[in-house]
């Protein structure tokens, strides 16, 4: 060690060297680059260290990111804020917190936070700041506007799967019950709904089979379409679990990703032919003879169809399509299928095409074919990228769902909420489109006013020249948001909202876990809850009856007793249980249920037969 090296570390100039009140100035030899200016600001690092936290409470709550839902503990200060984090021993991630867990409580008290509303007549003038009365006003206004000019369907309300569940649930109510609108749709359709289309033609329900724990059991994992390592980093220690006990890894993705690297058999198929890749896999499967024959007698539908179709698709023929060797096909074929348990996981890699729900019903027809269902260490899951991609599907925020993810197009359906929420049958609208048709809509001036909320459209969307036009001709925009995002700054009305540390509510993970987050701070002055504006606006438009919550608890009570006897039943979840076990999988239809971690484990579907309905993929070129 030098000189200069040893001055630094003790704090002590160097010979030669005068130490001032500013700092230690630093030789540049010794200081590592870029770091002289700031070092020689206010001496070495830690030369006036103090902690300046001398009471804090820890909050248990859960990350409000990606679909795994870490468990951590914010950290609270004496007055109320908060100002760091600590993993939580929660049994998902088990004290593990990924940069995205570490770093999201700074959003929180972050200086560029809104805390009034934001208002403007014209997209030619500037922001002002606006009192609540005003913003709210001039908004209900402007419904009342466009709807008597254009008609309802004139205005939609467009929500987002980062929301807890209960104002998921009260987006779709709103906009049925006090926009009076069919245009209700939310950010999921760029993630998850694909997945969700064939969970439903499959299973008649639309969740992952298997609880991630499942993992550690399985003899074979196979993941298509997903980065762990990088967006879902502590799922990663399932898979390395089940690596320590010996299963073998399949990862398909054309890229190499860093799970990828580490894989028994890396398949980096062309981007777009991934439903070409599985029926050519089962095609081996049915070739040589691995076929589970009793499971599909007794559980499945349409199995003569599915072989007849996955017949043409040879390994050489896939060979041509993907890119990839064709005794690769034959080697995950042998793998996956000759394991004595098997699980297939996907994400957005194989869900964000024209053939998206497609491609996810390839992969369960390749496990329904080998028997890999409803068993511990074998099955089928979809992995979930934003907070509540789950739970933010399921209790009627999308276009064509109902709360319990029952149908809006089912005659039983729309008598039993209509009549739950004390409104005429002939007052529920239909269906409406999708988020992205909606951007169309917008652009042929179909839909002149929209209400935005938890999304960033100018972001997410893919063609932002045709975002930004159907935006630009909408008459009136109104967005909720915490921060000034490139959507909100193009709207007319903005609404300051809180964080997800400011209030209390439920998300379910990937696994369908239903977890509780818990509120860690009062939000700051000026700033309201998403359910609070829902339920001004709703007063303002003369439907506050319906719309009279006090508290997110009041909320989820109601999505509780909406959701009953339907399959996302949530009635046996309460806010005490999941603080007590840490989280529920739904269905849960009782107070005493403890739950369904895994699905099919009793032989059946959630179809009236109770079987897998298998369905025919055929491959086609991407658009």
């Amino acid at each position: 060690m030098t000189g200069n090296e040893a001055a630094a570390v003790s704090g002590r100039a160097a010979p030669g060297r005068a130490a001032s009140q500013a700092g230690v100035a630093l030789d540049p030899s010794v200081a590592p680059p870029g770091t002289r200016n700031f070092r020689d600001a206010g001496g070495i690092p830690a030369a006036h260290w103090r902690a300046d936290q001398t009471r804090q409470t820890l909050v248990p709550t859960h990350c409000c990111f990606c679909g795994v839902q870490c468990g951590m503990y914010l950290r609270v200060d004496e007055h109320g804020k908060v100002f760091g984090v600590e993993p939580r021993n929660h049994d998902i991630n088990r004290s593990r917190l990924c940069p995205k867990g570490l770093n999201a409580y700074q959003q929180v008290n972050h200086p560029d936070r809104l805390t009034a509303p934001l208002i403007r007549r014209s997209r030619d003038e500037e922001f002002r700041e606006a009192s609540w009365e005003e913003a709210l006003d001039f908004t209900v206004s402007e419904v009342r506007r466009i709807q008597a000019e254009y008609g309802r369907d004139a205005f939609g309300l467009l929500g987002g799967a980062s929301l807890f569940s209960e104002k998921t649930y009260l987006v779709g109510k709103f906009g049925r019950v006090a926009l009076r609108t069919k245009h209700v749709d939310y950010n999921g359709r760029l993630c998850m709904v694909s997945a969700a289309g064939a969970n439903k033609l499959a299973f008649g329900i639309d969740r992952a089979g298997n609880p991630f724990s499942d993992i550690l059991l399985t003899d074979c994992l196979l993941i298509a379409g997903s980065n762990v390592g990088e967006c879902f980093p502590v799922m990663t220690q399932y898979v390395w679990g089940a690596r320590d006990r010996g299963a073998t890894l399949i990862v398909v993705d054309p890229r190499e990703t860093a799970i990828a690297r580490t894989a028994d058999i890396h398949v980096a198929l062309r981007s777009g032919t991934d439903s070409a890749f599985f029926n050519a896999v089962l095609n081996v499967v049915v070739k040589e003879g691995l076929v589970d024959e009793e499971f599909l007698a007794a559980r499945a539908t349409g199995w003569d169809e599915v072989k007849d179709a996955v017949s043409a698709y040879t390994p050489e023929r896939a060979a041509e399509i993907c890119g990839v060797p064709a005794e690769q096909v034959v080697q995950v074929a042998r793998m996956f299928a000759g394991a004595g348990r098997a699980m297939a996981w996907h994400a957005r890699g194989i869900e964000h095409h024209t053939q998206g729900v497609e491609n996810c019903l390839s992969v369960i027809n390749l496990c329904t074919a080998t028997g890999n269902l409803g068993k511990p260490g074998a099955g089928y899951g979809t992995i979930t990228g934003q907070g509540n991609g789950q739970g933010g599907r399921e209790h009627g925020q999308k276009s064509d769902l109902l709360p319990g993810g029952r149908s809006i197009n089912d005659p039983a359906a729309r008598a039993w909420i209509s009549d739950f929420w004390g409104i005429r049958e002939d007052d529920l609208p239909q269906a409406g489109t999708s988020m992205m048709e909606m951007v169309w809509q917008m652009q042929r001036e179909e839909i002149r006013g929209l209400i935005g909320i938890c999304n960033n459209p100018f972001v997410s969307l893919p063609h932002y020249a045709a975002v930004k036009d159907g935006y630009d001709k909408l008459q009136f925009h109104a967005q909720f948001d915490f921060f000034l995002s490139e959507t909100a700054a193009n709207a007319h009305v903005v609404f300051p909202v809180t964080t997800w540390a400011e209030d209390d509510g439920v998300m379910a993970n990937a696994e369908a876990r239903v977890v509780k987050h818990n509120k860690a701070q009062e939000p700051p002055p000026g700033v309201r809850t998403d359910t609070w504006v829902m339920c001004e606006l709703a007063r303002r438009l003369d439907t506050g009856d319906k719309f009279a919550f006090r508290s997110s608890e009041e909320v989820f009570d109601e999505l509780r007793a909406a959701s009953r006897g339907s399959v996302n039943d949530y009635y046996g979840i309460t806010y005490e249980r999941l603080e007590q076990t840490g989280g529920i999988a739904w269905p849960c239809p009782e107070l005493d249920h403890p739950g369904t971690p895994r699905l099919f484990a009793d032989g059946r579907t959630y179809h009236p037969d109770g079987k897998v309905h298998m369905q025919v993929v055929e491959w086609h070129e991407p658009a």
